[in-house]
Order: structure tokens, then sequence, then C-alpha cells
């Protein structure tokens, strides 16, 4: 049986997902410790050093385990694709989680340097973990904070990372979904992404964007061309999701 033949959201560890406080936007973390587990299997069973391993396991873990809040195999052939597309010298991800994506961007753009921003330290820590296993960490770093926090974080992109009017080549997001909207805002009054960025959202369907989604459409043809990719949830495949990949068409 494939991978994507499996129902994991039948299985007791998304369940509980389902049913614990919802946290998340405040924790980013589910709150059962499969996110300190998944660190402590990539380190048992994935090959150092191998990018393509790491990967992999992480989504055994998924299918095997617990569910992971990342953008999982599924959608990452989508994220892998626009990140090509892209090609990016710099690009930036919200919401690191356990680093799974950030490591994705950081395969399909190897040239590339990836600055992922995670509000929760342990996720940072985590990441950080599976960022070094996999050999990548001179490639890949974490800044922790969120773009909501009054203009902190911001600025220190902006004085430490390196994210200067037109830099941004790629940016992902897939931190809390409200954020979404007023987060792509900020950066674009910053001035970061240069012409032709592409902008890619996870989850705008499940758990949903709508505020966001109603944006790219508002902007259809005049700040960004957008393309809606139907897919699913992660790590299952009867729950629909929507992966939206915008190409920048402004001035920056």
């Amino acid at each position: 049986m494939s991978l994507k033949q499996r129902f994991p959201f039948l299985r007791w560890s998304v369940l509980r997902m389902i049913t614990l406080p919802r946290n998340v936007s405040r924790t980013g973390q589910v709150g059962d410790g499969r996110e300190d587990a998944v660190v402590r299997y990539v380190l048992a069973n994935a090959r150092a050093g191998d990018v393509d391993d790491v990967l992999a396991t992480i989504d055994r873990f998924a299918y095997d385990k617990s569910m992971l809040m990342n953008v999982g195999d599924e959608k990452g052939a989508l994220l892998d694709a626009a990140v090509r597309r892209a090609e990016p010298t710099l690009a930036l991800e919200l919401g690191t989680y356990a680093g799974y994506s950030a490591l994705r961007i950081a395969r399909a753009a190897p040239q590339a340097r990836v600055l992922s921003v995670e509000l929760a330290e342990a996720n940072a820590a985590n990441a950080r973990a599976i960022w070094a296993h996999a050999g990548v960490s001179d490639r890949i770093g974490c800044v922790v904070g969120t773009l909501g926090d009054g203009g902190g974080t911001l600025d220190a992109l902006a004085r430490d990372h390196g994210l200067t009017p037109g830099a941004l080549d790629f940016l992902f997001l897939d931190h809390d979904k409200v954020a979404y909207l007023p987060d792509l805002q900020s950066i674009l009054d910053r001035g970061w992404l240069r012409r032709e960025a592409i902008v890619v959202a996870d989850n705008v369907l499940v758990p949903g964007a709508p505020k966001y989604r109603a944006y790219m459409r508002e902007q259809q043809g005049t700040l960004f061309d957008t393309v809606e990719h139907k897919t699913h949830a992660e790590y299952q495949s009867l729950i629909p999701d929507l992966v939206l990949e915008s190409r920048y068409l402004g001035s920056g």
C-alpha cells in the first residue's frame, strides 16, 4: 500500500489533535509530544547528511506514528515545483514547525538561503536539530518571533538577515491562517518582494484562510497572478485542501 493510500485521519493521533483545545496558534504544538518525538525518530532512523532520507523519515513518522502539521508529501510536491519556478536566492517561510518545509525549499533551491520565522522556541530548537542532522544548517536559519509583534521581527529580518527592498524571491505561508493576509501586507509594505517573486500559501481551504483567498482573487491580474491548486490536507486523501501559488506582478 502506498503512502497516499493510507488514511491516518482515522488514527488516534489525528482524532486527538482534532479534539484538543485549539491552542496551536499560541503554543505552535499539538500538545501530546509528537513534535519532540519526530526529532528523536529522525535522529534514530534517518541517514545523517541525507536531505531526501530525512524528509522521507518525517513523512514515515507522520503516516505510521502521529500526523504532523507540516505541508506533507502530496502538497510538498506543489511546494517543490513552485520553488523551482522561482529559482530563489533568498526564501522566507512563516511557520517553521518541525523544519520539514524549509528542508523541501532548501532541497529544491540548492543555491538559496532559507529563513524561517517561528513563534515557538521549542519548534525552532526541534527544526534546528533536524536541519543539522540533514546537513543543511549552513543554508537554513530560524528567527523566533512573529511578524505581528509590532515590527520587532520585521526589523530584525531587515537588520540581521538581508530582507531589503526587492531581495525576496520566494515566500511560503504556513503559520497562523488568520495572519496570512496581514503578514503578506507587512512584507508588501516593506517592499521586500522582487517582481516575479512567488508566494505560496498552504491550508487555504482547511483549516482555511478565506480573507487571504479573497484578497488574491481581488488582486488577480493586477498585483498577483494566482493559481489555486486543488489537493488534500496533510497525510490523507479524503479531506480536500487548496494551495495558492501567486506570482507577484508589482515593482519590487
